[in-house]
């Protein structure tokens, strides 16, 4: 999925892990997703945490779309952190996946995003995924 994710590539994003049900992936923040008051757009994070939910929800072999996504962003981020976020299954049905990506910065808690993804009936082939 990273090959063509250019939006992610773009971002700088760096997959650490994927397993099923599970995305680990970072990125750095950089000083033009600074926003007006200086401090990183909210979109920023958000962003990861999708990048992550994408990647831990089609970790299944079926292809997903987001249906419904949100973030709450607890904590300011700034020019230089590294963010890492960390999506995770909650639970999967036939059709739906409910998914919880948490985004930090160290030891710290800066967003919590909640996902729930629409599974299509759709499979990934191997030169889809690599």
């Amino acid at each position: 999925m990273m090959a063509t994710d250019t939006f992610s590539q773009w971002l700088g994003i760096e997959v650490l892990e994927v397993r099923e049900g599970f995305a680990k992936i970072k990125m750095m923040v950089r000083p033009e997703m600074i926003n007006g008051v200086g401090v990183t757009h909210g979109g920023i994070s958000f962003s990861l945490a999708d990048s992550a939910f994408a990647f831990a929800s089609n970790s299944h072999g079926q292809k997903t779309v987001s249906i419904e996504t949100s973030i709450n962003h607890i904590k300011p981020i700034f020019d230089g952190d590294e963010l890492i976020a960390v999506a995770e299954k909650e639970s999967t049905s036939r059709s739906l996946g409910q998914y919880i990506a948490r985004v930090t910065r160290g030891d710290e808690l800066v967003g919590l995003f909640k996902g729930v993804a629409f599974r299509k009936d759709e499979e990934w082939e191997l030169s889809d995924s690599e």
